[in-house]
């Protein structure tokens, strides 16, 4: 689930804006077109959660969507008491970002 929530989220960041930039230099063995298609695994995802670096480059927008994204993950399904919440915000955000949210994602 998260690889597709990040695939989103990453496609619908502008891409010459400075979180998707920093992405590229901090996965330099990425090619910029893999970048650009979000292929992600989930040891990085999990290293950009641990970057501070990589949430300074995000814009308002961009890190209320990251942020949303990581509680989710963080704490999917049953780890909180609110996660239903959780993911319901997530998705709200994910929407005014213009994320692209196929019906898998929607559970």
């Amino acid at each position: 689930m998260k690889l597709g929530l990040v695939k989103n989220l990453v496609k619908a960041m502008y891409k010459n804006r400075p979180a998707f930039k920093y992405s590229h230099e901090k996965f330099p063995l990425l090619s910029v077109a893999k970048i650009k298609e979000s292929v992600f695994v989930e040891p990085q995802i999990k290293q950009l959660f641990r970057d501070p670096k990589f949430e300074k480059h995000l814009r308002n927008k961009e890190k209320q969507v990251w942020d949303a994204f990581y509680q989710v993950s963080k704490n999917f399904l049953g780890k909180a008491e609110n996660y239903k919440d959780l993911v319901e915000d997530m998705l709200a955000l994910f929407k005014d970002f213009g994320c692209n949210m196929p019906l898998k994602i929607h559970f």
